[in-house]
């Protein structure tokens, strides 16, 4: 593909044919995750979104991109003001974790832990009464000793 000068160059075309987007998840915290929250990203690939506003299935049309996996920026939203609990609540019932969390180290660095994972399964209703679907989320987040730069 050529590209020209009227192109704007921080901006990739979606549609791409044959582009599939499978990043590691190595690549999803060290580069996009803290690129994001450092405010350095400067393409728009994951879009923000706040989930929990909407049920799963209708998650995979607000993506940008993804046939079966989809992947959002979400804002922290907790249960009470203070406290330390995520709402993982939505219209129709809610997000419930799986297992504790899961360390992410680095292929390169074995021993540096680069981020955290948690795995949610959706059920319809409210809890504790609810009935578990199909639907599965992976939430990443970075250490809370993560050193991030600043954005220049």
């Amino acid at each position: 593909m050529a590209i020209n000068s009227s192109m704007d160059p921080d901006v990739i075309p979606l549609d791409l044919p044959g582009f599939r987007f499978h990043p590691t998840e190595e690549e999803l915290l060290d580069f996009y995750l803290k690129n994001m929250v450092s405010g350095k990203m400067s393409f728009d690939i994951i879009g923000s979104l706040n989930i929990y506003l909407f049920d799963p299935w209708v998650l995979p049309e607000k993506a940008k991109l993804g046939e079966r996996e989809w992947y959002f920026f979400v804002p922290r939203d907790r249960k009470h003001g203070s406290g330390g609990r995520p709402n993982r609540t939505t219209e129709r019932g809610f997000w419930k974790a799986t297992g504790s969390d899961r360390r992410i180290v680095s292929l390169s660095e074995p021993k540096r832990v680069i981020g955290l994972r948690k795995t949610l399964v959706f059920y319809k209703g409210r809890a504790p009464r609810g009935t578990k679907t199909d639907w599965v989320m992976n939430e990443y987040r970075l250490p809370d000793n993560c050193k991030l730069s600043k954005p220049t």
